[in-house]
């Protein structure tokens, strides 16, 4: 759009995510902001979304061959973002209606979630059919017939899916049923902390998202081992070597080293008006020993000697070691 006085508009700026806005793989979801609540702080760390986008990938692979030998079509899966959400925030980004199927984590706690539009959904079913998958679908849920027809492709997706875990975590997934409406699909609750792994997804000439649910809670500890994984004798013994050599170097790093009487606070009037004669009341007692530091941190004691005509000082026990020793 263009004005005579102003010219061409300018375009509007990219939105950005905010500082702390949840993990992703690639940019903010739909490329909004999200706010930040610090009330539910970010879980995901770098090495888990990093083990959780090797899993996806794998998953979406394998997914992708599934749907073209199955749908004898074009088919595709590509692992978009990983991204950590509250399960309401993410219900909040789901159509109505849209195609939900949850299933079981057995022997983890807690239901996945595997989302994606109602429109592929049914041409997935044209196409296990034998049809084009061209048609326009209808928007409605599946019929019995139609629902189980989808629940073997389904069953297989799940096979794959824990094919695709098997590094993090032994799983054996069970689909425990289907749903239209976001708001009636309970995986978990509202607050609970969820991984969501975004899909890019396209059968024949539809194309729309996919996401996959997975409840935090139950993958922290199998993602915290999977992040720091177990390494064989001969690693452990490189990793033990490495320590001692940088341990050994460390013995020999030169530290600059301070024999010192106990600090004296004085106020910034008395430090300006100091002049030569002044007298300065250290205020250290004259029976205690004098401080042994480094970056001012005071790791012995000391009293003043000397050694072959140089002034030296000579390590002397703390003063509470002393105190307890006569009690």
């Amino acid at each position: 759009m263009t004005t005579p006085e102003t010219g061409p508009a300018p375009r509007a700026a990219a939105a950005q995510p905010p500082a702390g806005s949840p993990v992703s793989g690639s940019r903010s979801r739909r490329g909004e902001p999200r706010t930040y609540d610090f009330r539910r702080p970010t879980k995901l760390s770098r090495e888990h979304v990093r083990v959780l986008q090797i899993a996806q990938e794998a998953f979406a692979r394998q997914a992708t061959t599934i749907l073209t030998t199955f749908l004898r079509a074009g088919a595709r899966l590509e692992l978009a973002s990983i991204e950590q959400f509250s399960y309401d925030d993410y219900v909040q980004t789901l159509p109505d209606p849209v195609f939900i199927t949850t299933f079981t984590l057995e022997p983890l706690a807690g239901k996945g979630l595997l989302a994606y539009p109602l429109d592929i959904a049914m041409a997935i079913v044209d196409h296990l059919l034998g049809g084009s998958g061209a048609a326009a679908q209808p928007n409605r849920p599946m019929t019995a017939m139609e629902t189980t027809i989808s629940t073997h492709l389904l069953d297989r997706l799940l096979t794959e899916f824990a094919a695709a875990f098997a590094h993090i975590t032994e799983l054996q997934p069970a689909m425990t049923g289907f749903e239209y409406n976001p708001q009636l699909a309970q995986a978990a609750s509202g607050s609970d902390t969820v991984m969501v792994a975004s899909f890019s997804m396209a059968v024949g000439s539809r194309e729309g998202e996919a996401t996959l649910v997975l409840p935090f809670s139950s993958f922290a500890q199998s993602l915290n081992n999977a992040a720091s994984p177990q390494l064989s004798e001969s690693a452990l013994r490189k990793r033990k070597k490495a320590a001692e050599a940088l341990a050994a170097r460390l013995n020999l790093v030169p530290v600059d080293v301070s024999v010192r009487f106990a600090p004296l606070t004085v106020s910034s009037a008395d430090l300006l008006s100091l002049a030569v004669g002044d007298v300065l009341l250290l205020r250290h007692p004259p029976d205690s020993p004098l401080e042994v530091t480094t970056n001012d941190v005071t790791f012995a004691y000391a009293i003043a000697s000397n050694h072959r005509r140089r002034l030296a000082a000579t390590v002397v026990p703390t003063p509470q070691a002393a105190v307890k020793d006569t009690a």
